[in-house]
C-alpha cells in the first residue's frame, strides 16, 4: 500500500511537477514528426536552427547504426534515412541526454549511468534485429531510457543519501525492492510517469513495468528484449555481473542460442563508438572489452577448479588406475548433494558434468572464438583472447578425458556385477 505522501508525489509528477523540461526545439520537433502533414523539409528547417542538433543528426544518420553505403550530406537526406517516427524518439532521447548532468557529482556517476544506458540500448537493438520481434530503432530508445526514472528518483529522494554509492543496477530487482522499502516508491514507477508525460510511445513506456523475467511467458517482445539487454549491459559495465549466469538467463528467457547472444554483444562493441559520439558520450571500447574478457576468464578459472575437484573424487588404486570398486558410488556436484539418494549412477554424474561445466565452457569458448574473428591481431586484447581460447581448449580436453575415465569405470563396475 502506498502512503499518502507517495500518492501525493505521484500525482504531482503526473502533472509535470519536478520533471525536467525538454528543449523547445525537441518539443517542436516531436510535434512536427507526429503530424502527417509535415514534410522532411519542414523538419530539416527546424533542425538546422540548432547547429548542435544538426551535427548530431547527420552523424547518427551516417553511422553504423543505419548501415548505408552512401553518406547523408544534408539534414533532409538524414531525415529520410532515419525516418519520421525514429526522428521523433531520437529528438526525445537527445533532449533527455542534454537535460541531465554528466561526470561524477557527489555519489552519483552520471557518466557510468549514460554509458550503461547506451550499451543497453544497442544490445536491445541488436537482439530485436536478430529476433525480428520488434522495431530495432524503437528497441534502442526503449533500452536507452529504461532506467531514466532513476535520475529523477535521485533528485527527489537520494541526492544526499550516501547509500546511493552502494546501489547497483544489477540485478535491478534488488534495487527496485530496496527503493520501495526505503521510500515507498521506485524509480521505474517514476520513469513510467515521466516518459508518458514527455509523450514517448506507449510501447516504450510499457517497458518500465517489466522488471523481472521470472514467471513471464510472453514471447520475446520489446519489454522482454529490453529486460535481457539490461543484464547483458551489466556484463559489460558492472563488475559484479557473472558471465555464465547472464548468458544462461538470456538463452533461457529469450529461447535463443548462444550464437545470437554473442552476435548481440560483439555487434554492440563494434557500433558503440559512433553512437556514443553522436550522443556526446565517452566510451573506452578496448577497456570494456578487456573487462568482459576478464569475466570470461574468471568463469574458466572456476570451471577448472570444478574439473580438478571432480577428478580428485574419482577413486583410484595404488598404481593410479581406476578402482574396480567404483560401482555407482561416484560423488555428484554441489547441486546434487541435497538429493536423498547420495549414490548416483555414473550416467547421472556425467549429466551433472555436462550441466555444471560443459554449458558455461561452451558459452565462454564460443564468445571468445566469435570475438577473435572481429579483432585485429595487433590489438592489445588479441593475446588475451588467444589465452582464453587455449585455456578453454585445455578444459575441454580435461572434461573429455574425465568422461572417458568415468565411462571405463562404469564398464568395470558393470562387468564386476555381472560376474
Amino acid at each position: 500500500m502506498q502512503d499518502e505522501h507517495t500518492k501525493e508525489v505521484l500525482e504531482k509528477l503526473q502533472s509535470g511537477y519536478g520533471l525536467p523540461s525538454l528543449s523547445p526545439v525537441a518539443i517542436k520537433l516531436i510535434e512536427l514528426a507526429s503530424n502527417d502533414a509535415s514534410s522532411a523539409r519542414d523538419l530539416a528547417g527546424l533542425i538546422e536552427k540548432d547547429p548542435s542538433l544538426t551535427v548530431r543528426v547527420l552523424k547518427l544518420a551516417n553511422s553504423a547504426f543505419f548501415r548505408s553505403a552512401y553518406p547523408s550530406t544534408t539534414v533532409q537526406q538524414a531525415i529520410m534515412r532515419i525516418g519520421f517516427h525514429q526522428l521523433r524518439v531520437l529528438a526525445l532521447s537527445l533532449s533527455l541526454r542534454e537535460t541531465f548532468p554528466m561526470g561524477k557529482t557527489g555519489q552519483m556517476d552520471y557518466e557510468l549511468f549514460w554509458r550503461s544506458s547506451l550499451y543497453r540500448g544497442l544490445l536491445a537493438r541488436s537482439l530485436a534485429r536478430q529476433l525480428k520481434a520488434c522495431d530495432p530503432e524503437e528497441a534502442f530508445v526503449a533500452g536507452l531510457t529504461l532506467e531514466i526514472g532513476f535520475l529523477i528518483f535521485l533528485e527527489l529522494y537520494m541526492k544526499r543519501n550516501e547509500q546511493v554509492s552502494d546501489r547497483s543496477f544489477y540485478p535491478v530487482e534488488l534495487l527496485l525492492s530496496w527503493e520501495t522499502q526505503s521510500f515507498g516508491i521506485n524509480h521505474r514507477e517514476i520513469g513510467e510517469i515521466a516518459l508518458r508525460y514527455w509523450k514517448f510511445p506507449e510501447k516504450i513506456v510499457a517497458c518500465q513495468g517489466f522488471s523481472s523475467l521470472e514467471g513471464q511467458v510472453e514471447p520475446a517482445g520489446l519489454s522482454r528484449i529490453c529486460r535481457m539487454a539490461q543484464d547483458l549491459s551489466a556484463l559489460i559495465c558492472q563488475p559484479d555481473a557473472d558471465f555464465h549466469n547472464i548468458y544462461q538467463a538470456a538463452a533461457s528467457h529469450l529461447g535463443v542460442g548462444q550464437e545470437i547472444i554473442n552476435e548481440a554483444v560483439i555487434t554492440t562493441l563494434k557500433e558503440v563508438n559512433e553512437t556514443a559520439d553522436a550522443l556526446k558520450l565517452q566510451v573506452e571500447t578496448e577497456k570494456d572489452t578487456f573487462l568482459l574478457l576478464e569475466k570470461a576468464r574468471d568463469t574458466l578459472g572456476r570451471l577448472s577448479e570444478q574439473i580438478l575437484q571432480q577428478q580428485r573424487n574419482i577413486p583410484r588404486d595404488f598404481h593410479g588406475n581406476l578402482s574396480s570398486e567404483l560401482g555407482d558410488s561416484l560423488p555428484s556436484f554441489e547441486t546434487l548433494r541435497d538429493r536423498e539418494d547420495q549414490k548416483q549412477t555414473i550416467a547421472y554424474t556425467l549429466e551433472a558434468v555436462a550441466h555444471e561445466i560443459r554449458n558455461p565452457l561452451t558459452a565462454v569458448g564460443g564468445f571468445a572464438r566469435r570475438l577473435a574473428k572481429t579483432m585485429d591481431p595487433s590489438s592489445n586484447n588479441w593475446r588475451y583472447v588467444e589465452a582464453i581460447l587455449e585455456e578453454a581448449k585445455k578444459l575441454e580436453q580435461s572434461l573429455n578425458e574425465m568422461g572417458n575415465d568415468l565411462g571405463r569405470a562404469g564398464d568395470t563396475g558393470k562387468n564386476k556385477n555381472e560376474g
